[in-house]
């Protein structure tokens, strides 16, 4: 059954949409920035509720979390004969809509018994300039004239995030508050903070003026000249006892609460005719630049000119990947989903109201993850980012875990602490082998970069105390001079590292989490067998990948830091015996961690590829063979058998899945990467589908949750998660992004129809808004109730993105060869049984457009035909796979301007 939103429906351009129920709900809320991650970032409701600001440092507003939006933030009042109209608040009889597009978000209020048509209009430009601009538009739409008294106002924060809770009274005396016949101009003297004051250069300020282009009558620029002593943002006196504005003294204005509450002129309007109004809220490096900023949009023209090029800005962005299936509503949900990984990168995983970190910034884990729909965009914008990534990962295998302002700049850690997540190496490794393939960039593999150093070594177990942060944060060598590695060796490093790193089970230490953060406190005992099939399944990769150097760029010898061959020790012959888990530890604590730090020798030396791949494998089959033999769980229920892998041993060194005491405990992190990473054979595969389907769907929902409820609300030796509610966050919530990584496996194995299932699953139950109350895209898990949480900033964008363009629709680089490979259901064809996609692929805009007048299935259908305009490259029939297709990229590259290719399926 396909559900359609209740929430929503899209426009005629099948991308924007209008809402009449969004009023119904405070909580919902959409996103406004502009186009870097510098820019004004901010959330908006339809009550014109959440903040805005650029970092955790400049916040115009005061910062709202989920609950904050119930209270007002920008405001527009009409008062006439004693009656208040006010945007934030909801009257009996109203009728409201709410639109929203990339990225503009426009609120229509109408109240018939007073004449009235209120219309709220906000976005941010992609011009540069750090503001966020609202149009309200007043019209009479009764048969008399109307006079009112219009206010404005957005309340002005003007500090850090942080002064929220912590010194905010004492913040506010900082401020520097001026009346301008503009509006309201705030400057605070310092960045309050007790491990060191700061100057600050940050002006802020909330301009206004009427279409007309006369000046506003005046401001009310503090809290209390404009709420008074008994009112409130939704009462303020000077609203309800009409009080005109007037210029306050140096003692009223500074030191206090500052408020942009602008009075425009009283005004008459006759039946049918309108007046808009227009406010411009912003940061700015200074005073002088508060009034270059407003003069930008200072005039109606100039604010449908700011507009325009927004639309057409992000219309750019959502058009870079554009899916045709037989449902135009699923067509417009995956423009949403595209625009995400970018919205990602502007705004971190924090700076919308359901935010996870809540100081800013992206982590390691999320910079690689937000790489692989841009490589799939703009593959060539990619490499520098990548080659800078890796300056981040250290000799130890660990790395930085949070981005700097800077590129190739890193921090520790967000909050100062000392850990290490066993999974941050498997990501690197996948990503550029994602750039490898799209681009044929085998180059980029000799590129060098930088180590990242602190005081931080052996994986957190030591620290180096002769190291100061002036000693700079790169790895040197004995002789003082900085040393850089191939990226290459960093690879290798990770994954190499990692493989010694095993517990008393020889599966790699859990450390202080995985993928899953919640499972963080099983640093002594712990052990994540799910990733342990990630490495596995790198290793072999990796060994793959070189084989592939060797035969295509005739690349047979690499040069590695010399004590990188105690890693690769089955080059020698000392080789470690892989069965024996102390062996292993033992060589990694005792031999390689103190050959390299603090410093390492700045020797290198030349290996043959040959030999590497042969050791690679040799420990990848190893890690794979340990986890067939000894993870898998079998369990009875209702008369039924099934089989898994477990997928965790906690800090007590206890086996975490299975059946105890009647209730079945299992993960689907479990189930996802021992087959995305072929430890499971396909017999496997055939038991964790029904597993997972028996124990983690949900019959009512229909979505597949994270693990079952293992019925205890304290799990101390496995991890905060499970203090967490049933069903919420990384407690059995129905997260989307290992759903989707699920779904993904699922493909690359051939297992299409439940591939598509799982897929489906997250698109029904974002459909479902009466439960998910969500506007369109995929958020980061959706409750126990169904409720999608934590809307926009998460990883699982990128990889729905990538699953449909290179798993569903087939359309994928191969050593820089174009591959079409499609495997579409029948369900994903329209009546006339076409489905295509556009992307780019060589710097090349191209179309793939399937026919399948059959409506076949997958697995029914072969590919029977190609035909191509404009293109005299050959194509090479797949001797395996009768639906596959390759295309050399040379003639791609050489096409005159964007190719299509029209395949006939049959």
């Amino acid at each position: 059954m396909v559900i359609k939103p209740k929430l929503y429906q899209y426009f005629s351009d099948a991308a924007s949409f209008k809402s009449s129920e969004a009023m119904s709900d405070r909580m919902l809320y959409f996103p406004l920035c502009g186009a870097n991650n510098d820019s004004i970032k901010s959330s908006i409701t339809p009550f014109l509720s959440g903040d805005i600001k650029i970092d955790k440092n400049r916040y115009l507003t005061k910062p709202f979390s989920r609950e904050d939006l119930r209270s007002v933030s920008r405001n527009f009042y009409l008062r006439s004969h004693d009656n208040v109209i006010s945007f934030a608040d909801k009257i009996s009889n109203e009728h409201s809509t709410v639109e929203a597009g990339f990225l503009w978000h426009k609120v229509t209020k109408t109240f018939p018994k007073k004449g009235l048509e209120l219309q709220a209009l906000n976005f941010v430009p992609v011009s540069g300039e750090n503001v966020e601009l609202m149009k309200i538009t007043c019209k009479n739409v009764s048969s008399k004239n109307i006079s009112f008294t219009p206010t404005g106002c957005v309340p002005m924060f003007a500090r850090a995030l942080s002064n929220k809770h912590d010194h905010e009274h004492v913040t506010a005396l900082l401020q520097t508050i001026t009346q301008t016949k503009q509006g309201v101009i705030v400057e605070p003297t310092m960045l309050f903070n007790e491990e060191g004051h700061k100057d600050v250069q940050t002006t802020y300020f909330v301009f206004g003026f009427e279409d007309s282009g006369n000046a506003i009558k005046g401001t009310f620029p503090t809290m209390a000249c404009f709420c008074g002593d008994a009112g409130t943002l939704r009462e303020p006196q000077a609203v309800c006892e009409n009080l005109d504005p007037k210029g306050l003294t140096e003692k009223e204005l500074n030191g206090e609460e500052a408020i942009g509450a602008i009075r425009f002129e009283d005004v008459e309007l006759k039946a049918g005719d309108l007046k808009e109004y227009y406010i411009v809220m912003g940061i700015a490096e200074n005073n002088k630049s508060v009034f270059d900023i407003f003069s930008a949009f200072d005039t109606g023209p100039k604010f449908e000119q700011a507009l325009t090029e927004n639309k057409k800005y992000w219309q750019a962005k959502i058009h870079s990947i554009e899916f045709n299936t037989g449902s135009t509503d699923f067509n417009a949900w995956m423009k949403w989903v595209t625009l995400q990984p970018v919205l990602r990168r502007i705004f971190g995983c924090s700076f919308l109201p359901d935010h996870d970190y809540g100081k800013g910034g992206r982590g390691w884990r999320d910079i690689w993850q937000d790489l692989l729909s841009l490589i799939l965009i703009e593959p060539e914008n990619v490499r520098e980012h990548l080659l800078n990534n890796f300056a981040g990962v250290r000799i130890d295998g660990s790395n930085a875990t949070i981005i700097g302002d800077k590129p190739g700049e890193f921090l520790a850690d967000r909050n100062a602490i000392t850990r290490v997540w066993m999974d941050h190496g498997v990501w690197p490794f996948m990503t550029l082998l994602l750039y490898i393939n799209q681009t044929g960039d085998f180059d980029i593999l000799f590129e060098d970069s930088f180590y990242f150093k602190d005081p931080q070594i052996s994986r957190t177990f030591h620290k180096d105390l002769q190291w100061h942060p002036k000693d700079g944060k790169e790895l040197k060598d004995v002789n003082g001079n900085v040393y850089q590695g191939s990226i290459l060796e960093h690879i290798l490093v990770q994954h190499l590292v990692q493989f010694f790193n095993v517990g008393e089970h020889n599966m790699i230490r859990l450390e202080n989490a995985d993928w899953n953060d919640g499972l963080d406190m099983a640093f002594d005992r712990g052990e994540s067998v799910s990733f342990t099939s990630f490495y596995a399944g790198n290793l072999m990769a990796l060994a793959d990948l070189l084989e592939r150097v060797s035969s295509t760029i005739q690349i047979h010898d690499i040069s590695v830091a010399q004590e990188l061959l105690k890693l690769l020790d089955g080059l020698g012959k000392n080789k470690v015996d892989y069965n024996n888990a102390d062996a292993k530890r033992k060589h990694l604590f005792d031999v390689y961690f103190p050959s390299v730090q603090p410093n390492v020798s700045g020797e290198k030396t030349t290996i043959a590829i040959k030999d590497v791949v042969l050791d690679l494998r040799a420990k990848g089959e190893s890690l794979k063979v340990c986890i067939r033999s000894q993870e898998k769980i079998v369990v009875d229920d209702k008369s039924n058998q099934f089989q898994w892998f477990n997928g965790y041993y906690d800090n007590k060194g206890n086996r975490v899945e299975g059946k105890k005491d009647d209730t079945v405990w299992m993960t689907l992190t479990g189930a996802v990467f021992p087959i995305m990473c072929d430890v499971a054979e396909d017999a496997d595969v055939e038991n964790i589908v029904k597993s997972v389907n028996h124990f983690l769907k949900d019959q009512e929902l229909g979505g597949y949750r994270l693990n079952t409820n293992f019925g205890k609300r304290n799990y101390l030796d496995l991890g905060r998660a499970f203090g967490f509610a049933f069903g919420t966050k990384e407690n059995g919530a129905f997260f989307s992004h290992m759903i989707v990584m699920y779904a993904y496996a699922l493909y690359t194995r051939g297992f299409v129809r439940e591939g598509y299932e799982v897929l489906h699953s997250i698109y029904q139950m974002c459909m479902n808004t009466d439960k998910s109350k969500i506007y369109p895209g995929v958020p980061e898990y959706c409750d126990a109730q169904g409720q999608g949480m934590y809307h926009y900033l998460t990883g699982s964008a990128s990889w729905l993105v990538l699953t449909q363009l290179t798993q569903v629709f087939g359309v994928r680089g191969e050593g820089g060869d174009l591959v079409i490979s499609p495997k579409l259901v029948k369900e994903e064809f329209s009546h006339e049984g076409k489905a295509s996609v556009e992307s780019y692929f060589a710097g090349k805009r191209i179309k793939v457009v399937y026919h399948n007048e059959q409506k076949l299935d997958y697995g029914s259908y072969t590919i029977k035909g190609v035909s191509f305009k404009d293109f005299e490259g050959s194509v090479e029939f797949s001797q395996t796979h009768p639906a596959q297709i390759k295309l050399s990229r040379a003639p791609i590259q050489q096409a005159p301007s964007g190719l299509e290719i029209q395949i006939q399926l049959g």
